[in-house]
């Protein structure tokens, strides 16, 4: 893990509101289908070089809380507004922990995620989560990364 300064990014994507209780119920997860969605209806859009981003926003409260995902690319090919209704969040500029989530996906994302709130959770953990706009980025050079918002120093 990293600490990093991180700009402000736009994506542009399809979104889902789901909350984390939802997630481990295969009948009320909302976050699967959301990818398969965009593997069917973005992914063919995806310019080159593009950058696919899972972006967490909109939390009501905290990870207990409801939040919108959207599932989405930095770059897209102008035909993608033609294919489906866009979506664009404006990822926070500001201070961010970064996370690798090495191995296969998407077993890797869930680990990753698993360890960051094991971190969260330690009482001794030196960091505040911001819940402004977290991250997932998926490299075109296959590596992952996790970027969670913190509160500044």
């Amino acid at each position: 893990m990293k600490a990093v300064e991180i700009p402000t990014r736009a994506v542009q994507g399809l979104s889902v509101r789901t909350r984390n209780a939802d997630e481990v119920q295969a009948d009320t997860a909302r976050i699967g289908p959301l990818w398969a969605d965009f593997a069917a209806q973005i992914a063919l859009h995806l310019a080159q070089g593009a950058r696919v981003y899972g972006v967490y926003h909109r939390y009501e409260s905290d990870a207990h809380g409801a939040f919108d995902v959207l599932a989405g690319a930095d770059a897209l090919l102008s035909t993608a507004g033609d294919a489906v209704a866009l979506r664009r969040v404006d990822m926070a500029p500001g201070p961010y922990l970064v996370f690798d989530a090495p191995g296969a996906l998407p077993q890797a994302v869930v680990d990753a995620w698993a360890r960051i709130w094991r971190y969260f959770d330690d009482p001794l953990c030196p960091h505040q989560r911001a819940y402004t706009t977290d991250f997932e980025c998926y490299a075109p050079d296959g590596l992952t990364t996790i970027c969670i918002a913190v509160m500044p120093s």
